[in-house]
């Protein structure tokens, strides 16, 4: 399965949490129910995954966790929050760079619009068709 593939397995599966849950519980269910989805398509993941933090010569061992990472390729960053700030967008886009994958979803599942509340972020700048 290709990562675009992936990520649309993913996407179903968010829609499919959102339908049954709703907006406005905390990350840690969405979290739950999330991977209990991901388990039920045969997907590979990991919840609350390790992130090494390494600058220059300094390597932090566990300096940040992913909620959830797919098939060891996309990160999944969940949120349940009134409004998505620049910062959340940011974040994700700092743990593709200290990971080295290309492809994550931002989710906000405290929203009207779940359609509207998940943000690919890619990193680099080249295209990216995997």
């Amino acid at each position: 399965m290709t990562t675009n593939e992936l990520s649309y397995e993913i996407r179903g599966c968010i829609f499919n949490v959102y339908n049954n849950l709703g907006p406005g519980l905390l990350e840690s269910a969405y979290e739950a129910a999330l991977a209990y989805e991901l388990h039920k398509k045969n997907l590979s993941f990991a919840r609350q995954v390790g992130l090494p933090m390494v600058y220059e010569e300094l390597s932090l061992e566990i300096g940040y966790r992913l909620d959830i990472l797919v098939e060891n390729r996309i990160i999944i960053e969940i949120k349940s929050v009134e409004t998505l700030l620049n910062v959340h967008h940011k974040q994700i886009i700092t743990y593709l760079k200290l990971s080295g994958l290309k492809l994550g979803l931002l989710v906000n599942f405290n929203s009207d619009d779940i359609s509207k509340s998940i943000f690919r972020k890619v990193n680099g700048f080249q295209d990216f068709t995997d």
